[in-house]
């Protein structure tokens, strides 16, 4: 079973974005995916209050699961090591779409640790950013709480005044949805990756040890 695990987070990548790399990613590497989960809970919420996530990811074995990168599991480095070390226990294999690299049972743990440094460098350098909204980033739509659905009509081919009339809402409001975050290409995967020879090593490469 192939899943696609999305967390979008507005300092980071929002989940049609995280959809359109992790489809693309599955395309060029002939994967289908069988479940798609959007979880909108808060990534100040701690693991032990994301129930639905444990939940769900203890309920499966044997998964090969795609996430963009390592912040979409959490930000927290404590739910972090559990989070990670409980996914492997259930021999899920993890595709960091982002790096792509895929860690399971038998990797290498400088792999797994040069993952987790990355986040850790990030998060310092992002505390010592200006507070405000990232440049680039997208502020929030009502259409998100629909994402999954919309996702799954434009698959089935169905007209923008088919989606709205399902979903009760405003046809114009929704196409302008679906063409500003070109929910097309991310349905459909367009956006080819071609994975480095020496993904691994970049990662490993980029730990940082104090000075």
């Amino acid at each position: 079973m192939t899943v696609a695990y999305i967390r979008p987070d507005k300092n980071f990548l929002s989940a049609h974005e995280q959809l359109q790399y992790i489809n693309s990613y599955a395309v060029s590497n002939n994967l289908l995916i069988d479940d798609e989960f959007i979880d909108q809970t808060s990534q100040n919420k701690r693991l032990e209050e994301r129930s639905n996530v444990t939940s769900y990811f203890q309920s499966k074995k044997n998964v090969t699961l795609l996430i963009y990168d390592v912040w979409v599991l959490t930000t927290n480095m404590e739910d972090l090591i559990q989070m990670v070390s409980c996914l492997l226990k259930n021999e899920y294999q993890v595709h960091f779409v982002k790096h792509s690299v895929i860690i399971s049972q038998q990797s290498s743990a400088m792999l797994i640790l040069g993952l987790m440094d990355q986040l850790r460098q990030k998060l310092r350098n992002d505390s010592k950013r200006v507070i405000g909204r990232p440049k680039g980033s997208r502020s929030n739509s009502k259409f998100d709480i629909y994402l999954n659905e919309i996702i799954e009509y434009i698959r089935e081919k169905k007209s923008v005044s088919e989606m709205a009339r399902l979903l009760e809402v405003s046809r114009s409001s929704l196409k302008d949805y679906i063409e500003s975050r070109e929910l097309k290409q991310v349905a459909f995967g367009s956006l080819v990756m071609q994975a480095p020879d020496d993904a691994e090593e970049q990662v490993i490469n980029t730990i940082t040890c104090p000075k």
